[in-house]
């Protein structure tokens, strides 16, 4: 009788002791769980996903390229080449010397060609520009485009957009007749592979064709 007693005594101790276990282990989780709801909506609110980022540093700027106006942000020391390449996605006009030496990054700035590794893209804000992907479509050539193609006015064609862009220019700018007239307002745009007569003959053909539609 006495063993039963004392087994009854313990039982209840020992049950009581694993309750007391069980529940303030649970109560521990929930708070635990509870303490770290309000920080993770603190972070949300804090730091909010934005829709759009904005790189620091960065302004507003419309280009009207080609006919269509692209709204962007840019680094105020960016030029207006590595824009057109970078961030408009334009890429037909290229990047040779990056000094304005080479000439094939020239495009045309209202109508006038500029050698785009040499302006800041701010200084063109509003301005038309258009660029070697403007003047033409692969079913539909600018004359001059066509030109050089019919006469292979082109080898390795890395030159051969910022040549095109100044060949066009040239059309409307004063200009002697002869080949050597040609050459000395085509000498801003250099050609490593050595094509210069073939561009020559492809602006002259153009230019006796335009003549020829004058008349």
């Amino acid at each position: 009788m006495h063993d039963s007693d004392e087994r009854d005594r313990d039982e209840p101790r020992q049950s009581l002791t694993r309750r007391s276990f069980l529940t303030n282990a649970g109560l521990a989780g929930v708070a635990g769980v509870a303490a770290s709801m309000p920080l993770v909506a603190a972070a949300t609110e804090v730091a909010p996903e934005p829709a759009t980022p904005e790189i620091p540093g960065t302004v507003p700027l419309a280009l009207r390229i080609n006919g269509t106006t692209h709204r962007v942000r840019i680094d105020p020391r960016a030029t207006l080449l590595d824009t057109l390449r970078e961030t408009v996605h334009l890429t037909g006009t290229k990047k040779g010397c990056d000094h304005g030496q080479c000439g094939a990054c020239t495009v045309h700035v209202n109508g006038e060609r500029v050698n785009s590794c040499l302006r800041l893209a701010l200084m063109h804000d509003g301005d038309d520009i258009t660029t070697i992907e403007g003047l033409g479509a692969p079913q539909a050539l600018h004359r001059m485009q066509a030109a050089f193609v019919e006469h292979d006015g082109y080898q390795c064609g890395y030159c051969t957009s910022g040549q095109i862009m100044s060949a066009v220019a040239l059309l409307k700018e004063p200009c002697g007749p002869t080949d050597a007239d040609v050459k000395e307002l085509m000498s801003g745009n250099i050609c490593r592979c050595g094509a210069y007569p073939n561009i020559i003959a492809a602006i002259q053909q153009v230019r006796a064709n335009g003549r020829v539609t004058e008349r």
